[in-house]
C-alpha cells in the first residue's frame, strides 16, 4: 500500500496502524494547499476531494476517508482487535468509536481556521471541551484502551486528534483519562516510528 499523508494530519493515524500491522508500505507526502505530492503529482487526480489520507491499494485503486482507510488496513492484518467480525457487536463498537473520532476531528479542526476572531476561538474551545467531556465519559480506568484491553484504530485516530492541541498550545490534560490514552498511544513504537518518518519526532 502507498499512504498519501500530510505530516501530523489525521493521516498520521493510518500511518501508525500501518506500522502496527508490520506489512511493507510506501509514503508520499501531500501539500494540501497546492494539491501537489512530493513527486510533483496532481493530488486531485488521485483524490478529487484533496484531503488526506488516501491509500493506493494497487495502481489506480485508491481508498479515501480515514474511517474506511483504518478499517481496510486492519482487515488486512493478523491482529484480531483490528478486524472484528462483520455483523458482530465488536465491529459495530469499532465503527461507532471511529464515527465519534469524526466528531472530535470536526471540533479540533476549527483550531486551524485562518484569521480566527476572539469570539470564534472561544466557540471552538467550547466545542472541543464538549466533545472531550463526552470522550472522557466513554473511557474507563478498568480498560487499557478505549474499547477494552486491546489497542485499536480508534485509539490511534483519537490520539492524533488530541495531539493537535499540543501543536496549538491548548491544554486539555484535565481530561485525565483521554490524555492518558493519548500519551499511551503516542509512546507505542508504531507511533514513534510514524512521527519520525513524518519529520515530527
Amino acid at each position: 500500500m502507498k499512504l498519501y499523508y500530510k505530516p501530523g494530519a489525521c493521516s498520521l493515524a493510518a500511518h501508525i496502524i500501518l506500522n502496527e500491522i508490520g506489512q511493507p508500505y510506501t509514503l508520499e507526502k501531500v501539500d494540501t494547499t497546492t494539491k501537489k505530492t512530493e513527486t510533483g503529482a496532481d493530488y486531485l487526480a488521485i483524490n478529487p476531494r484533496g484531503a488526506v489520507p488516501a491509500i493506493e491499494i494497487e495502481p489506480g485503486v485508491v481508498l479515501t476517508q480515514n474511517s474506511a482507510v483504518l478499517q481496510y488496513i486492519g482487515d488486512h492484518s493478523d491482529i484480531p482487535a483490528f478486524q472484528p467480525a462483520y455483523g458482530s457487536l465488536e465491529r459495530a463498537r469499532l465503527q461507532e468509536a471511529l464515527g465519534f473520532c469524526g466528531d472530535l476531528h470536526s471540533a479540533f479542526g476549527g483550531l486551524f481556521a485562518p484569521n480566527l476572531t476572539e469570539d470564534a476561538e472561544k466557540s471552538i474551545h467550547e466545542q472541543i471541551h464538549r466533545r472531550m467531556t463526552q470522550f472522557e465519559d466513554m473511557l474507563s480506568d478498568d480498560k487499557a484502551y478505549w474499547l477494552g484491553d486491546d489497542f485499536t484504530q480508534a485509539d490511534a485516530y483519537a490520539a492524533v486528534i488530541m495531539t493537535w492541541a499540543v501543536f496549538k498550545k491548548l491544554d486539555i490534560s484535565h481530561h485525565r483519562k483521554a490524555w492518558a490514552l493519548r500519551e499511551k498511544v503516542m509512546s507505542r513504537p508504531s507511533a514513534k516510528r510514524a512521527l519520525q518518518e513524518e519529520g515530527l519526532a
